[in-house]
C-alpha cells in the first residue's frame, strides 16, 4: 500500500527509520524483487514483472544500497564496470564481441569527469576505496542520461569529499530534468537535497512534506 509519484525535475526523498520497507520499495521498482503492486508506471510504461535490464531500458538509473553486492563486480576492471548496464548496446558490442576501444574511451571520459581516483581504467574495482567505487556507480548510471534516478543510501560509507561530489551530481541530474527518488537513512541528506519528502513507516507512505517547510 505504498503509493507515490516522482516527477521530472524534482528530488523526492524517502525518510524514515531503516527497516520500514525502503529497501523492498527500491528493489521492487528496479526489478530486483518480485512486486505485488497494482501498478508501477515509468514514463507511461507498465514495469511490473520487468527484469533490471528492462527497467534500465525504460530510462531508469539505479544506485543500489549495497555497492559491493549490487553496484560493481569487484573482479572486473573499472572500464568493464562502466558498461555493466550497457554492454550489449551497438556502441559497445557487435554480435557478442566487445568494442574494447569504445569501452575504454567511455571509461577514460567518466573517470576524469567523475574524479575517480585510480592509476588505470584497467584496475579492478575491488582495489578502489569505497568512495571511488561509489563514483564508478554514479558515473555509470548518470552516463546513460536516465529520466529517473533511484539512489539508495548514495553516500553510505564514503568520505566527506565524495559525499559533497555525489550530492552535486544528484542535484545536477535533477536540474537536467531527471526525476530522482532518494532513499537515505541520513535525515540531513534527505532534507538537504529533496524538493519533496515522503515519510515511510511500516511499509506505507504516511506523510508528504514540502522540503522548504
Amino acid at each position: 500500500d505504498a503509493s507515490l509519484n516522482v516527477r521530472a525535475g524534482e528530488i523526492v526523498g524517502i525518510a524514515g527509520v531503516e527497516g520500514n520497507g525502503q529497501r523492498e520499495l527500491v528493489e521492487a521498482l528496479t526489478g530486483l524483487r518480485k512486486s505485488t503492486a497494482k501498478a508501477i508506471t515509468i514514463n507511461g510504461t507498465n514495469a511490473i514483472g520487468s527484469i533490471p535490464h528492462d527497467i534500465h531500458e525504460m530510462g531508469v538509473g539505479h544506485v543500489p544500497e549495497d555497492r559491493e553486492k549490487d553496484g560493481v563486480v569487484g573482479q572486473y576492471s573499472i572500464a568493464d564496470n562502466m558498461v555493466l548496464n550497457r554492454f550489449d548496446e551497438p556502441e559497445f558490442a557487435s554480435r557478442g564481441i566487445r568494442n574494447r576501444s569504445a569501452v575504454n574511451e567511455l571509461a577514460d571520459t567518466l573517470v576524469d569527469e567523475y574524479d575517480v581516483r585510480t592509476p588505470s581504467i584497467q584496475t579492478t574495482a575491488q582495489s578502489l576505496s569505497g568512495g571511488n567505487k561509489q563514483k564508478v556507480v554514479i558515473a555509470r548510471e548518470l552516463a546513460a542520461n536516465p529520466s529517473l534516478l533511484i539512489a539508495s543510501q548514495p553516500t553510505r560509507g564514503v568520505d566527506v569529499g565524495s559525499i559533497e561530489f555525489i550530492h552535486s551530481q544528484i542535484v545536477k541530474a535533477r536540474d537536467a530534468g531527471a526525476g530522482v527518488l532518494l532513499v537515505s537513512a541520513e535525515l540531513d541528506e534527505v532534507m538537504g537535497l529533496s524538493d519533496r519528502i515522503l515519510v515511510m513507516y511500516d511499509g506505507r507512505i504516511v506523510a508528504e512534506l514540502n522540503a522548504e517547510n
